[in-house]
């Protein structure tokens, strides 16, 4: 799959990168992913640069930015850090093995906005019960162009049985939006994974 790389997804993609290590902070109200305590912070020309697509983000969507206008940026949450392994060898050993599906932590105001996103979404969709959803992958792509969303090659998919599927990078602020179209329909948020962007990795290391 060949997918382009705007400078805007480049800031968010190194937030994320970063994020996957350890708990840590943003700057307070970014809403961008949590970087880690054990490397260096942000340096201010890197945190302007994700205030500043923050701030597009909340223009292009001001009904999301509403919503969660606000939100600290302390205290993310997602995948258990490496202290929170199994202490069982075998079980440890998987759990390493298999990291690289890990997703990296989200602050509340990243986690808002995903979360805000995921509704917006699934209520185009017909809510959970998928009333007048898409019934192409073409279709799906498109009523998720015209309502803002930047749809990449390979973003939207259909299965062999017909079921289609979506996984999108929130334009400028993150994090990930997946959805399933069922019935029912399904849509979550979600940090980038370890292996970078917001598409689950096939494989690992």
């Amino acid at each position: 799959m060949t997918s382009r790389t705007t400078p805007a997804r480049a800031v968010l993609l190194a937030a994320g990168l970063l994020a996957m290590t350890a708990c840590g902070t943003t700057a307070s109200g970014s809403g961008a992913v949590a970087a880690p305590s054990q490397v260096p912070s942000l340096t201010p020309d890197h945190a302007a640069q994700v205030a500043a697509a923050v701030a597009r983000h909340d223009k292009r969507f001001p009904e999301v930015a509403a919503g969660c206008a606000g939100r600290e940026s302390v205290a993310p949450t997602g995948s258990a850090a490496p202290d929170d392994l199994p202490t069982d060898p075998a079980a440890r050993k998987y759990a390493e093995n298999h990291g690289y599906r890990n997703e990296a932590a989200l602050t509340p105001a990243a986690r808002c906005r995903g979360e805000a996103h995921a509704a917006r979404i699934k209520a185009a969709l017909g809510g959970s019960g998928g009333k007048g959803a898409p019934r192409t992958a073409q279709e799906l792509g498109g009523r998720l162009t015209a309502m803002g969303y930047e749809v990449e090659p390979g973003d939207v998919s259909a299965s062999s049985t017909g079921d289609l599927s979506f996984v999108l990078s929130i334009p400028e602020s993150g994090p990930c939006v997946t959805g399933r179209v069922g019935p029912p329909v399904s849509v979550k948020a979600h940090g980038p994974y370890r292996e970078g962007g917001c598409h689950e990795p096939r494989g690992g290391h």
